[in-house]
């Protein structure tokens, strides 16, 4: 059987279609598109603009070409922080359905973190530790302990919203870094969470980690056959990003050009978490909400 999951994001659109075998229970890619719609900055006084509702219909259009020429009718549209953030929810919903033909189903932040974990504890084998998934348009954080989730959250921090929100220019300024910074502390304080131990081992899910990945190979030269990487290395990787602004933006440009606006912000929302839960080792999974999803509530039902 094949499935397609469409996840309409904050900063991106994903179109992932997988073979499930029945036989070894697992869930194999034979197909992957994204559509970088930015929706998180066509929100205008809490609504989603009408040119982001077009953005997100013309997008949703192209797959259900795409999909009907690969003759796969199991598609399943979800939404996190993109539809669930705005006031004109129902209005986009609808709007979706009567020129996509699509019923997207909106996910809680809450049930979007349990999906990261479901998804990403698929293919990465951590008993303990926490769990961090950096979209466009919120963060979710899960503590877990032997393989059982201990408590799972979402706060409204973003790699996009974040950039739209403090900074001016491309790459934010030193203070607009301490601001973004700040909004993150405030959110994390907010959940009360209470560790007794440090959070040594980081499950990394979503866009803004694998860039993040993607640039501490190329500035410390060190890839890790097992996706790894040391929360040193962010800081490495942050300290070098603070050098001229034409060289830090042709750095990005080489190896994460989609993300030369959000990359910053979203690392800056990395590290800030690094040093509350005292992470020292990230591993950056390949799957999260949308092999979740797929597992808990289209395999699974």
């Amino acid at each position: 059987m094949k499935y397609a999951i469409i996840d309409i994001g904050s900063n991106s659109i994903r179109l992932t279609v997988y073979r499930h075998d029945e036989e070894d229970g697992q869930v194999y890619i034979q197909f992957k598109d994204k559509v970088m719609a930015g929706l998180a900055g066509y929100v205008e006084d809490g609504d989603l603009s009408e040119k982001g509702i077009r953005k997100a219909c013309d997008a949703l259009k192209i797959y259900r070409k795409v999909l009907g020429n690969l003759a796969i009718e199991n598609i399943y549209p979800f939404a996190t922080a993109s539809l669930r953030n705005i006031g004109n929810a129902r209005e986009v919903l609808d709007r979706i359905k009567s020129e996509t033909g699509f019923e997207v189903d909106i996910i809680s932040g809450e049930e979007e973190a349990v999906l990261d974990f479901i998804g990403a504890t698929k293919v990465v084998n951590i008993d303990r530790g926490m769990l961090v998934d950096i979209g466009g348009g919120s963060t979710e954080i899960v503590l877990f302990k032997d393989g059982n989730i201990e408590c799972a959250h979402s706060i409204p921090v973003g790699s996009l919203n974040m950039y739209k929100k403090h900074v001016k220019r491309l790459l934010p300024s030193k203070e607009e870094k301490r601001a973004i910074t700040k909004d993150v502390k405030k959110e994390i304080e907010k959940l009360n969470i209470e560790c007794s131990e440090k959070q040594q081992k980081m499950c990394g899910v979503g866009g803004t980690l694998r860039a993040a990945r993607k640039l501490g190979i190329e500035i410390t030269g060190r890839e890790n056959a097992d996706r790894e990487v040391d929360a040193s290395d962010v800081k490495k990787v942050m300290k070098v990003l603070e050098g001229e602004e034409k060289e830090t933006i042709d750095r990005i440009l080489r190896v994460v050009p989609e993300r030369i606006h959000t990359i910053l912000p979203g690392m800056i929302i990395l590290s800030a978490i690094i040093k509350h839960f005292e992470a020292e080792q990230i591993y950056v999974s390949s799957y999260g909400a949308r092999e979740g999803y797929l597992y808990k509530n289209v395999l699974e039902r």
